[in-house]
């Protein structure tokens, strides 16, 4: 155990971010230096609140099972070269994680039943934002190559975690990805603010350096079909994500000014990371409307505010949620409470159970009104509040309203692979789907979900991939493709 009194001494504190006004003004991390740097001052006692309890819930509470009680205590200790070993044994990448993960390991905190929840996402980028400026994250390239093959699609999170798992256990591993560079949403539909591409940047070396091979702007389905990757490769792990967005089927949907959120946000990024885009979409001066109350959607919302919009509103359909754990939703669930985010804290209006009733366009075809309505749910169905309908100024409509599945043409169908019942690809138990030497990993066979869960689910695939490929294994496989936590 850490310190046996922490949780009694110290009550929980958090990296401070940048001020407001300071931060709008740039596309830099939302911290001081980077999150890391800025726990510094407070992570060891912060670490030493860790209880080590009996039965670590917040094991459970992470689909990755990172060993948290251990490092916490590395950390109180001043043991960060053992903290950082033991945060890698089951997490390829936690400097994302630690940024871009909700943290259902905190909800499921056994501290937090009765208090404050250990600060474990903050303890976690801390451990390996140290590790990185100490020289401690190193390639480990394998000490023998099997001689097989294996293609990756898609260079998301769970497409990067299975390259680099099984380049690791001695294959030759190559990643495709549609778009000009690696990286998938980590790159291009996550803001600057919130994770800074040298993160990614700098992963990436350290995957090749081991042997990963890298291949951007190859759309596969398309530049290369499926029977020529099935040939060329001994096992191929599709891993393209949830791509298809939801729309809104609503009058004055076809005006110009309504987009979705990729549509907004990788331009946006574009731009910060110093490329030119013709056309942008943009927010400057314009009463931007957000369609979603997600992360996505608080993505819009900082990008609109750099942007300098002059007003943004962010629309959700589902009632505001209160400030505590409700009720129904007990200790160790991941529970729908209110939450502010860093663009939360910076601009923008946040407004509960409406719904959108029409479009409004100007004289030359473009979005300058939004009508909504307010609704309640009862018995399970959704009801207009008679008298609630009003108009609000939107000259830009941006919808944050999630992803319907994974793209169904091109690849999947050149494959044969069949679908679930909710559109996905189907897989087994092994992620393997129904053509032999082809694994599923990742959100185009779970479905949107978590960070968390991609690189779960990407080393556990990779695991199946190595026994397929081997006849055995050593790689870990920490999630089932059917495994539902409490805390989802």
């Amino acid at each position: 155990m850490a310190d046996p009194k922490g949780f009694l001494k110290e009550g929980r504190k958090v990296a401070t971010r940048r001020p407001v006004e300071e931060r709008v003004e740039d596309w830099n991390e939302v911290y001081p230096d980077g999150v890391g740097r800025a726990l510094l001052p407070i992570i060891t006692p912060q670490a030493g609140r860790c209880m080590d309890c009996g039965i670590p819930f917040c094991h459970q509470g992470c689909p990755l099972g990172n060993i948290i009680p251990e490092w916490n205590d590395l950390v109180w200790r001043d043991d960060w070269e053992g903290a950082i070993e033991r945060l890698h044994a089951t997490n390829n990448f936690p400097e994302f994680t630690g940024r871009l993960c909700p943290a259902p390991c905190e909800t499921a905190c056994v501290l937090g039943i009765n208090q404050d929840p250990v600060t474990i996402k903050n303890v976690e980028v801390s451990i390996i934002d140290r590790a990185w400026e100490s020289g401690s994250v190193r390639p480990q390239p394998p000490e023998w190559l099997s001689g097989r093959t294996v293609a990756v699609i898609g260079s998301g999170p769970a497409g990067l975690a299975a390259a680099q798992q099984l380049t690791r256990a001695g294959h030759t591993v190559a990643v495709y990805e549609r778009a000009d560079k690696i990286g998938g949403l980590l790159r291009y539909g996550i803001p600057e603010f919130k994770m800074e591409k040298k993160h990614l940047d700098r992963r990436l070396d350290q995957m090749r350096r081991e042997g990963t091979v890298f291949r951007a702007g190859v759309d596969v389905g398309g530049d290369l079909t499926g029977a020529r990757l099935a040939d060329r490769y001994d096992a191929v792990v599709l891993a393209t994500g949830s791509t298809v967005a939801r729309d809104l089927d609503v009058e004055g949907r076809e005006l110009g000014g309504i987009h979705q959120a990729m549509e907004f946000l990788p331009q946006a990024n574009r731009v910060a990371l110093g490329e030119s885009v013709d056309d942008q979409i943009r927010a400057d001066g314009k009463h931007v409307v957000i369609i979603g109350g997600g992360d996505t959607g608080a993505d819009c919302l900082g990008t609109s505010t750099r942007q300098k919009a002059a007003s943004i509103t962010q629309l959700e359909i589902m009632p505001e949620p209160p400030e505590a754990r409700p009720a129904g939703q007990p200790w160790p669930t991941y529970p729908m409470t209110f939450r502010v985010s860093s663009a939360h804290e910076e601009a923008g209006e946040r407004v509960y159970a409406v719904s959108t009733k029409r479009f409004i366009g100007d004289d030359e075809g473009n979005v300058r009104a939004l009508e909504l309505v307010d609704v309640v749910f009862e018995d399970g169905r959704l009801t207009e509040v008679e008298g609630t309908s009003r108009e609000i100024p939107a000259d830009l409509v941006l919808f944050a309203m999630g992803f319907t599945g994974p793209e169904q043409g091109g690849l999947v169908e050149q494959l044969g692979l069949e679908l679930d019942e909710r559109g996905n690809v189907r897989r087994d138990a092994s992620y393997a789907s129904s053509r032999p030497g082809v694994y599923v990993a990742g959100d185009c066979g779970r479905g949107q979900s978590l960070i968390v869960w991609a690189i779960a689910e990407g080393r556990a695939a990779a695991s199946y991939v190595d026994a397929f490929l081997t006849g055995e294994t050593a790689l870990p496989a920490p999630v089932k493709p059917t495994d539902r936590p409490l805390t989802v």
